[in-house]
């Protein structure tokens, strides 16, 4: 782990023109509660040398998180998103519309999200790639998702963006994921903003004191101008030197780690 703060570039990370990228299409897969589907990229002219699940915020599975899958697309990644919210309906909520969220979140818990996870985790294996293969990254809610996939399963490499709800849980269902570190599996990467209002500083610093317990690499680098969603270029909050320091990070943490 690393105690510096981040360093970041003046660039942006760039949106994918779709033509960029392979063939992109969203189909069922099953779960134990019902089909979920999920939106898969392949890199163009297909050859994927390794595979990664991008798991959504809060607000579904829109136009950025799919436009996140393509950019692992455009590296050479066979990339998957699968809809959390499947369970509740499906769809995608504005991010002006926070008070949309509540109904999906209340399916949810962390069993159906390991089950979410699992299925889709099971999908790319069916698409030939061993777990050491595999990265996981996740965003906002997806964020706390990878540090729970992380903490249970046994995949190459995996990365949080402001992951809120890690250390002390999001009520009864969502519960603390760091009491016990000992028995990580995944290695893992959190990447967090210094003016994120529902990630304090100082629970960002306790998590990498008790990360330090884990028997697998982990890292966390904080952002000190970024808040919230600083990755996503559709939300206010986005903070584009730290959306491309965070992506490149990401790419370096899985070549890192991914066979």
């Amino acid at each position: 782990m690393t105690n510096d703060d981040a360093k970041t570039p003046p660039s942006a990370v760039v949106p994918v023109d779709p033509k960029a990228v392979g063939t992109a299409a969203t189909f069922d897969v099953e779960t134990p509660d019902g089909p979920m589907p999920l939106f898969e990229v392949q890199p163009l002219g297909g050859g994927a040398r390794r595979a990664v699940v991008v798991i959504q915020e809060a607000f579904g599975v829109n136009s950025h998180i799919e436009d996140v899958t393509r950019r692992f697309a455009r590296e050479g990644y066979l990339a998957v998103a699968p809809h959390l919210f499947h369970r509740t309906g499906g769809g995608t909520i504005p991010y002006d519309r926070i008070d949309l969220v509540a109904p999906h979140f209340e399916r949810l818990s962390d069993d159906t999200l390991l089950v979410d996870g699992d299925a889709a985790l099971a999908h790319v294996r069916g698409r030939g790639f061993e777990p050491e293969r595999i990265g996981l990254v996740g965003f906002c809610m997806g964020g706390r998702v990878s540090f729970l996939v992380a903490t249970r399963r046994r995949i190459g490499a995996a990365v949080g963006f402001y992951g809120g709800g890690i250390l002390h849980g999001r009520g009864e269902r969502l519960g603390p994921l760091a009491e016990d570190l000992s028995a990580m599996k995944t290695p893992w990467l959190g990447l967090f903003g210094d003016e994120d209002q529902s990630i304090p500083v100082v629970e960002v610093e306790e998590l990498r004191a008790r990360l330090e317990s884990a028997p697998v690499d982990t890292e966390i680098v904080r952002y000190p101008a970024a808040g919230h969603g600083f990755h996503c270029d559709q939300r206010e909050s986005y903070h584009p030197s730290s959306a491309a320091d965070a992506w490149q990070r990401t790419l370096d943490w899985f070549d890192g780690h991914l066979a």
